[in-house]
């Protein structure tokens, strides 16, 4: 218990310490030091550290990893924000101190994680209006219709309806396994559930395509829809899920591409942006010098031109990882992600109950797919989309979302007494 406490305060020491440099060395560089700053960023530190030790205080079985982790790529996206829009350091830095409060929260409410599966109709419900609400009343902002707009603050509503969503899958599923998996139809080659028992499915499908078309949110319809096949197929063990799934969202997505002038600019881009290098393309191409340019250790901090851009700071901020911290520094983000999203199926292996081994492997799933997604978008692997990569993006909704998120896997590996 002692080295796991060591442990984690040490890696809390070193994103501390990351975070600090980076300050320096960004200020330092461009004559902007203040002592306002430093005192946000101290501040910062101890906050994180009094959120370690109280929850270690009481949940002392719950994985030591997840906070640390969190912090580390929060402060290396705090640090390129300064770095890409010092304007913006300011409210990122007050996100974060929102989203540690917020992982509190959720630990405290989480505490018994099962008791929440008795609420799954409300967090369905709650998720779909958040949703609907998107796509009916959603202002179009970076060419993505998903964001809302009340008076001086606007937020995402997918970055907290995905949440709710996936607590009612997991819900929902782990209820329904047996039929899902024995009270079967065949359709041809593939076997399938009733209709009735898929029918969450269904609408989740028809809501992604609404994302598709309405909002412009390629990358919201594929975070959401891989998240559901996925949970689907754990829950049942059954293939055919995952081949109607595909069928579905490919013929949808090829109906949206005959019939949609947008999605035919993003497929496009995607398949040749060298055709318009300097115009629709600008951004992709961009990036891609951006990630060439970088090489192994990339070129220094504030030593690269990632501001040449577009949206570097939120859509883009991989990019300029890589250029500026080249191989190293983008190697070390994803090997921090693959380690949240294997202590979260490592969890997931751990329980003992259908409800929250689905949840917390689903909470694995929507991270690793979320980031899958973006970088694909940034090295030209996937067409481009508009969500953000989690805690190191600027934005308040993410960084929210993904504290929550994450305070969600602590509490449940508390509850799976994993690490004790």
């Amino acid at each position: 218990m002692r080295r796991t406490r060591l442990t984690e305060f040490g890696l809390l020491l070193l994103a501390g310490l990351i975070l600090i440099n980076g300050y320096l060395v960004v200020t330092l560089a461009n004559h902007r030091f203040s002592s306002q700053g430093l005192g946000i960023i101290i501040g910062l530190l101890v906050l994180w550290m009094i959120t370690a030790l109280a929850l270690r205080r009481y949940f002392f079985r719950a994985d030591p990893v997840l906070l640390p982790v969190a912090v580390f790529l929060a402060s290396i996206g705090l640090t390129l924000i300064l770095r890409l829009r010092p304007d913006l350091f300011i409210p990122q830095a007050m996100w974060l101190a929102a989203g540690l409060i917020a992982f509190i929260i959720t630990v405290v409410i989480f505490r018994q994680p099962e008791d929440i599966s008795k609420y799954k109709y409300l967090c369905g419900i709650t998720g779909l209006v958040l949703l609907v609400s998107t796509i009916a009343f959603g202002v179009d902002i970076g060419g993505n219709k998903n964001w809302i707009i009340l008076g001086p603050v606007r937020f995402q509503p997918a970055e907290f309806a995905k949440l709710l969503i996936i607590i009612f899958l997991a819900a929902y599923l782990s209820e329904r396994r047996q039929l899902l998996t024995y009270a079967t139809r065949h359709y041809g080659p593939l076997t399938l559930p009733h209709p009735r028992f898929i029918a969450p499915l269904m609408v989740l499908w028809a809501l992604t395509m609404a994302m598709l078309i309405v909002q412009r949110d390629l990358g919201s319809a594929l975070l959401y829809f891989g998240t559901t096949v996925t949970m689907a197929y754990m829950a049942s063990g059954r293939w055919s899920y995952v081949a109607l799934a595909l069928c579905l969202f490919f013929s949808g997505s090829a109906v949206c591409y005959l019939l949609f002038p947008h999605v035919q600019v993003r497929i496009d881009i995607w398949l040749n942006p060298w055709s318009d290098p300097t115009g629709r393309s600008y951004q992709i191409v961009q990036s891609l010098f951006a990630l060439g340019s970088g090489g192994v250790l990339g070129s220094g901090l504030t030593f690269g031109y990632p501001g040449i851009i577009p949206e570097v700071h939120t859509d883009f901020i991989f990019a300029a990882i890589g250029e500026e911290l080249g191989l190293a520094g983008t190697a070390g983000v994803i090997i921090a992600y693959i380690l949240i999203v294997y202590r979260a199926f490592r969890t997931a292996l751990a329980s003992q109950l259908p409800f929250t081994m689905l949840l917390a492997a689903g909470l694995g799933v929507l991270t690793a797919l979320q980031v899958f997604i973006i970088i694909g978008g940034v090295t030209k692997f996937l067409p481009l989309t508009g969500i953000t990569l989690p805690l190191i993006s600027y934005g308040g909704s993410s960084m929210v979302a993904s504290f929550i998120l994450l305070g969600m896997l602590f509490a449940i590996s508390e509850a799976t007494a994993t690490y004790e």
